[in-house]
């Protein structure tokens, strides 16, 4: 009998293509997912496999999770609020789920131990990415002054964004990326101690078909589609020119179902991206034009509490190791998304989300 994997947050849109990817390769898979309102709309996503075993269920409820984790061999664990900028103002339920809820499930794992967990961490933990100075160093704290779009160095001189590497030191810029950051370390931490394997894939941008596109606080695309949808421009932050790592979730679900199974994941740290960056603005036009709307973007020029200007992945360490290579090209990725999303109702929540923004004095 082929092993069983646990999906928490398993209906969810990454979820749904991990699960799809699991199946395909002969896993049992079982998810827990508890449908929260802001993502599911209280339904089943039409994308989880009617393959997949599914337990409706709060990731900190210590019989829910003992009930899910019966007769498991492996963990894949996503279940996450997910939203810098709503991260900031629901402190408690972000740290709650995030974190309280990896710690529910190690504390019902020490009694029904698994072989190995994947935890889905996140490229907001690097804060700003990687640069490299005009004397040609690398820069790992780079931080923007006030009414600067970019950082520069001690003596004002332009710093240049090139990939971020694993190595990286954190810089932790919002709550979403603090809890990220301990639910990564709790998974490699106590799992080491407890003899269990652990794999944490830091993932960037993500995007596909599935994202919940009535979600104001889910990835920028599908954000930017829900505007376009509805004939609305696509709200882009700041002057627009911030670089980002746009990955299509077909890889990132193959790259999970890889950590699961290579030997030598286990332990450590993998940026899962496409290698590419790209600016904001670009990708809102383009967008656009896959989804034939002739729309320009509406640039704000406001900037909220949290937010980066510039993180796009250095992915040679999971080449190397794992041999991850990012198959589906941003072009057609695109072209897949907008076919998606012309099949689809999508309600705009993006100028109700940065109302509550305002209100709180996070945007400036």
């Amino acid at each position: 009998m082929m092993p069983m994997v646990l999906v928490t947050g398993g209906a969810g849109f990454i979820g749904c293509h991990v699960c799809k990817a699991l199946l395909a390769r002969g896993y049992r898979v079982r998810v827990l997912d508890l449908l929260v309102e802001q993502v599911h709309r209280g339904a089943l996503p039409v994308g989880l496999p009617a393959a997949a075993e599914f337990i409706k269920g709060d990731v900190r409820d210590e019989n829910t999770l003992a009930r899910a984790l019966r007769g498991v061999d492996f963990v894949i664990h996503l279940a996450a609020e997910v939203g810098v900028g709503q991260s900031m103002y629901q402190i408690d339920r972000y740290v709650s789920v995030n974190d309280l809820g990896t710690a529910m499930l190690f504390q019902q794992m020490l009694e029904r131990p698994v072989a190995r967990v994947v935890v889905a961490s996140s490229m907001s933990v690097y804060g700003e990415g990687l640069y490299r100075g005009a004397d040609g160093e690398n820069v790992e704290d780079a931080e923007r002054e006030s009414g600067m779009w970019d950082p520069l160095d001690a003596r004002g001189r332009p710093l240049v964004p090139i990939a971020t590497p694993e190595w990286k030191r954190p810089a932790l810029a919002s709550v979403y990326a603090l809890t990220k950051f301990v639910q990564e370390r709790l998974t490699l931490n106590v799992c080491a101690a407890y003899g269990i394997e652990a794999v944490a894939l830091r993932l960037f941008n993500t995007y596909g078909s599935g994202q919940a596109l009535s979600n104001p606080y889910t990835g920028v695309l599908a954000i930017f589609a829900s505007r376009l949808l509805n004939g609305k421009a696509p709200l882009v932050f700041e002057d627009g020119e911030q670089r980002r790592d746009f990955v299509h979730v077909s890889d990132v679900a193959e790259a999970f179902v890889t950590a699961l199974e290579h030997p030598r994941a286990a332990g450590n740290v993998y940026n899962i991206g496409s290698g590419e960056s790209r600016s904001i603005l670009d990708v809102a036009a383009a967008l656009a034009a896959a989804m034939g709307r002739d729309i320009a973007p509406e640039i704000t020029g406001q900037a909220r509490a949290g937010d980066i200007r510039h993180c796009f992945a250095d992915i040679s360490k999971a080449e190397r190791e794992l041999g991850f290579v990012p198959r589906k090209n941003f072009g057609e990725g695109l072209a897949e998304l907008a076919q998606w999303v012309a099949q689809q109702e999508a309600v705009d929540r993006a100028d109700q989300a940065r109302r509550e923004l305002e209100m709180r004095g996070l945007v400036a």
